[in-house]
């Protein structure tokens, strides 16, 4: 093909080309009005109604004052728990959800926390939550370290007043959800609730667990724990001790000495004073003076006569003074000279007021003698079981029944140690506990 030829079949192309466009063109271009080939264009396009309307912070058909029991950011959803009817449900959040203070001024998500009771509105059919405030009908005791649980009678006080514990209220360490039990009163808690009712209670500040090591010198000795714990010292014993960290004073027939020791939350810490010494026991002469005169004296768990110069050795020891229609002493005397004179003045019973009777005897490895009731522990198989800090055996056991609140602690090798507070009656029968099975150790079970 010679060079004019492929001039004019190219240009053919050409001219295909652009009448193709042109046609595509035009056939894509709507025909409104005069459009854009001399007319304006329809101000008002057809729409086509799809039914979907997006959820507002205005839309809503269902309102609730509930309480905040679970969150998944994953999923963006909260639960919530119902008061009147305990029940649990489950709701969407997005960009379209409004969260406030209870004052009304925006907060994030992140600032709703498990626990908190809130005032909402959403949209029952699409699950999806529109409003969220924190109620201001709420009342919240923080970081209380003294408070009165009563767990027979569910009632905890607070101060002067007293707040029901009811199948509704929901209990927190951290972000995972707890058992009442779990509670010890050495935690620092806070208290959350609507009128007489507590509806949260969550561990500011809990506890873990102290061992000592080495300890064999030592046994009957004492220990101090901070300024608030005072303990005499028995084979293998496990303390519960609220997390921080403190100075234990170890001491034992004028030995002994000061260690410092960290506790953290649900774990255990073991001391070594295999180092302290023991010297040569030194002792004191101490004279008690009595008030009244007729007041039973014991030291460290035995009676003593206090007409004469009582002889103790140097350190600490457990002083219980008793006498009818008096209220009971128990205080602990440091001895560290060689002759002191001690004081001990009983204040009479008010009229209504209980004579409070100290059983002067210092608790050991538990009691199982015939003739008294017993608690046992059936569950979990194969741990060691303490009560109050004191050693009793190896599960399924048991112990002699005691009247009160008390701490029992469940420890295995390879588990986490776990502690329950319970309440034992003063009936006469037998008790029985059967706890969960404790949870394995991630650090020493990879």
């Amino acid at each position: 093909m010679d060079k004019r030829k492929k001039t004019a079949a190219a240009m053919g192309r050409a001219v295909l080309a652009a009448g193709t466009a042109l046609y595509l063109c035009s056939c894509a271009v709507p025909q409104i009005g005069n459009g854009l080939w001399g007319g304006a264009p329809d101000p008002s396009p057809e729409r086509v109604d799809t039914g979907f309307e997006p959820a507002g912070p205005d839309s809503y058909d269902s309102a609730d004052t509930a309480v905040v029991v679970g969150r998944d950011q994953g999923k963006s959803t909260l639960t919530f728990l119902n008061l009147e009817l305990g029940r649990r449900y489950t709701l969407s959040v997005d960009g379209t959800t409004g969260f406030y203070d209870k004052y009304g001024q925006g907060i994030a998500l992140d600032q709703v926390d498990k626990g908190d009771i809130v005032d909402i509105t959403f949209l029952k059919g699409r699950k999806h939550l529109t409003n969220l405030r924190l109620s201001g009908e709420a009342w919240n005791y923080a970081s209380v370290e003294r408070y009165e649980m009563d767990l027979e009678r569910e009632e905890v006080t607070l101060g002067e007043e007293t707040f029901k514990l009811t199948s509704n209220t929901q209990y927190f360490s951290g972000d995972r959800s707890i058992e009442l039990m779990d509670l010890n009163p050495a935690d620092v808690l806070s208290f959350q609730g609507l009128d007489s009712q507590v509806l949260t209670v969550r561990v500011e500040k809990g506890h873990g667990y102290l061992r000592l090591l080495n300890d064999e010198n030592f046994i009957g000795g004492w220990i101090e724990i901070g300024q608030s714990q005072i303990r005499r010292i028995t084979e293998d014993m496990l303390l519960l001790v609220p997390e921080g960290s403190y100075e234990v004073n170890v001491s034992h027939k004028g030995g002994g000495g000061m260690k410092n020791v960290v506790i953290y939350r649900n774990e255990e810490t073991t001391l070594d004073i295999g180092d302290l010494e023991i010297p040569e026991p030194q002792t004191g002469m101490v004279l008690f003076t009595l008030n009244p005169s007729g007041t039973e004296l014991y030291i460290d768990g035995a009676k003593v006569d206090a007409s004469l110069p009582v002889t103790l050795e140097y350190g600490l020891h457990q002083l219980i003074a008793r006498a009818e229609g008096y209220q009971s002493v128990t205080r602990y005397i440091r001895v560290a000279q060689e002759s002191a004179g001690i004081d001990v003045v009983l204040d009479p019973v008010e009229e209504g007021q209980g004579q409070v009777q100290e059983t002067p005897t210092v608790s050991g490895n538990g009691d199982t003698t015939a003739g008294y009731y017993k608690v046992y522990v059936d569950a979990p198989e194969g741990a060691e079981v303490y009560l109050d800090g004191n050693y009793v055996g190896i599960s399924p056991c048991s112990f002699r029944k005691t009247e009160g609140s008390h701490v029992i602690i469940l420890r295995k090798s390879g588990y986490m140690t776990k502690s329950y507070t319970v309440q034992i009656d003063g009936s006469e029968k037998d008790l029985s506990f059967s706890f969960a099975d404790l949870v394995e150790n991630a650090l020493t079970n990879p």
